[in-house]
C-alpha cells in the first residue's frame, strides 16, 4: 500500500510541475542592456542613479553586458556583433563610432545612443523628431553653430593668432553607409576662414596616434588649438592638456573636464545629466516603447568654462566680456 501511495504522490507532483501554473511561477528572464563603448569610460554613476530612480536594479531587475573597445575603434564591429549574438534587449551605444557599429550590426534590436553629434547625417535616424528605425537617443550638439562659438572664443583670447591646429577623430563622423558626415567639418572650415585662421587638421584614430600628431602640430607651428570632443580625446585628456601647456597653445575643448584638468577654455554641455537622460530611453524601450517613435533629445544648454590659472601660466589675458559670459571660472 505504501508503494502505491508513493507512486501516486510522484505522479501528482510530476503533473503539477508540468502544469501551466508551475511554468508561470518559473523565474522570468531578466532583460539585458548591452553597453557598447570605444573606450573603457562609462559614466556609470549618473546612469545607475537614473535607472534606480526609474525602478531598475542591476542584477535584480536587469542585467548588463559590457563591450568596450579600450581605445581601439576597430574592435567595435566585433563587439557589436557579440552583443547581437547574445540577444541583448537593448544596446546603449556611447559615441558615434559605437552607435554606427551597432546600427550596422542589427536593424531589429533597439539602440539608444549617447554622445552623437550628427545622428541624421550619420545615417542613424531619419529625423530628430521621428527616428523611424531601431535607433534613438540623446544628441551631443545642437548644431554646427556650437563650433563657431568655440572658434570665436579662441579668436578673442588669441587675437593675433594666424594658424589653428585641429585635433580631430575622423571615425567620429563615419556614417552607417560607409561614408563620412561633412556638416561639422564644413562648419569648422567656414568659421575658421571667417575669423582669419588658417586651419589644418591632425587626425587620430587610436591612443598611439597622439604623440605623432603632437609632433606634427609642433612642426607646423600653430598659435591655437581646437580639440574634438570624442570618447578617444576624453580618454587622452591629461595627455592633450599637458601638450597644450608645454607648447603654450591656447586651446578650446568640448568637455568641461578638460578645463578642470588644467585646460584653458571649454564650451560644452554638462554630459552628466544627458548621460542620465539617455537611460529614460532605455527604460521606455524595456517597457515596450519603439525607438522609431521616440524623438531624439537635443541639448539646449551649453556652459562656458575658463581656467584663469592656466591663462596666466600661458601668458594670455581673458577679455572681461568673455569672463562675464562664463558659467564656471577656475582661479
Amino acid at each position: 500500500m505504501g508503494q502505491v501511495l508513493r507512486r501516486q504522490f510522484l505522479m501528482a507532483a510530476s503533473a503539477l510541475l508540468a502544469s501551466p501554473l508551475a511554468r508561470a511561477q518559473a523565474p522570468a528572464k531578466l532583460p539585458t542592456v548591452g553597453f557598447l563603448s570605444p573606450s573603457s569610460f562609462i559614466p556609470f554613476n549618473p546612469i545607475r542613479r537614473r535607472l534606480r530612480e526609474l525602478g531598475w536594479s542591476e542584477g535584480k531587475t536587469y542585467l548588463v553586458e559590457r563591450a568596450y573597445g579600450h581605445g581601439n575603434e576597430d574592435r567595435l564591429t566585433a563587439l557589436a556583433g557579440m552583443l547581437v549574438a547574445k540577444k541583448v534587449d537593448v544596446i546603449w551605444a556611447f559615441a558615434p563610432e559605437a552607435a554606427v557599429a551597432a546600427a550596422r550590426a542589427t536593424t531589429t534590436i533597439p539602440i539608444v545612443f549617447w554622445g552623437v553629434a550628427y545622428p541624421v547625417e550619420q545615417g542613424l535616424i531619419d529625423s530628430l523628431a521621428k527616428p523611424g528605425r531601431n535607433v534613438t537617443g540623446v544628441a551631443w550638439f545642437a548644431g554646427p553653430g556650437v563650433d563657431l562659438k568655440r572658434i570665436q572664443y579662441l579668436r578673442e583670447i588669441a587675437p593675433s593668432a594666424l594658424r589653428l591646429a585641429a585635433l580631430t577623430v575622423p571615425s567620429a563622423l563615419r556614417t552607417v553607409a560607409g561614408g563620412s558626415a561633412t556638416i561639422g567639418r564644413d562648419a569648422i572650415d567656414a568659421a575658421s576662414r571667417n575669423l582669419g585662421f588658417e586651419l589644418r587638421r591632425f587626425p587620430v584614430v587610436k591612443l598611439a596616434d597622439f604623440e605623432p600628431a603632437f609632433a606634427a602640430i609642433v612642426k607646423w607651428g600653430p598659435q591655437a588649438l581646437l580639440v574634438a570632443g570624442t570618447a578617444l580625446t576624453a580618454q587622452a585628456k591629461d595627455q592633450i592638456v599637458d601638450f597644450a601647456h608645454r607648447n603654450r597653445l591656447p586651446a578650446v575643448y568640448t568637455l568641461r573636464d578638460f578645463v578642470v584638468a588644467g585646460g584653458l577654455i571649454s564650451y560644452a554641455i554638462d554630459w552628466r545629466p544627458t548621460a542620465a537622460s539617455s537611460m529614460d530611453y532605455v527604460d521606455k524601450i524595456l517597457r515596450g516603447a519603439k525607438p522609431a517613435e521616440l524623438p531624439v533629445d537635443i541639448p539646449s544648454r551649453y556652459e562656458l568654462a575658463v581656467n584663469l590659472k592656466t591663462a596666466k601660466a600661458l601668458g594670455f589675458t581673458i577679455p572681461p566680456s568673455l569672463l562675464l559670459q562664463a558659467d564656471k571660472v577656475i582661479e
